[in-house]
């Protein structure tokens, strides 16, 4: 077997994911993965350190890319606008290159486990918020509370954009999303 095999990250996976649904979550092993996926369980360890990082792969580039797009709004935005127009941007963005959303999501929701490393995720998304924030001269306490809102209303609508299933625009669905966070916070 070749020592770099071109595609062996998406097989690993398609092959986890697969698996995962098939099986459920604890009764698939890294063995089982690589077994699927055509390749070795060594192969598997030089793309992802576990079994539950090939869901999360790539998870790790948003929140940078979130603080980045925070930083980047129009300096004249209010916090919670320069925030939302940040994730509507790199949202569109994330859409883009998510496969197979629908059943990640199932995967996720039926694992303690992995439930508690999405709300790791959902942690540092959080915290770069936040620290983007305060570099554009906000408060402290505002800046975590919208951090929060945020990022609450982004979970909101990539839910939104998965359950959707094609028929609407990531940005739409964060768009139903903060309409219902600004009537909730009107009292309407």
């Amino acid at each position: 077997m070749a020592r770099w095999d071109p595609g062996a990250e998406e097989r690993l996976k398609r092959a986890a994911l697969e698996l995962y649904l098939e099986r459920g979550y604890d009764n698939v092993t890294v063995t089982h993965i690589a077994e699927r996926a055509g390749l070795t369980r060594r192969s598997y360890f030089r793309y992802f350190p576990d079994k539950r990082e090939v869901l999360f792969a790539g998870s790790e580039r948003l929140p940078p890319a979130l603080a980045e797009a925070v930083l980047a709004a129009d300096p004249n935005a209010a916090p919670l606008a320069a925030a939302l127009d940040a994730l509507a941007r790199v949202g569109a963005e994330l859409v883009e290159q998510v496969d197979g959303a629908t059943e990640r999501r199932a995967v996720i929701d039926a694992s303690p486990e992995l439930q508690e490393r999405e709300r790791t995720k959902t942690a540092a998304i959080t915290a770069a918020i936040r620290d983007a924030l305060k570099q554009r001269q906000v408060n402290a306490e505002t800046a975590e509370l919208v951090a929060q809102l945020a990022t609450v209303a982004f979970q909101n609508a990539f839910r939104h954009w998965i359950e959707a299933e094609g028929r609407a625009s990531f940005g739409s669905c964060l768009h139903t999303v903060t309409d219902e966070l600004r009537a909730a916070l009107a009292g309407t």
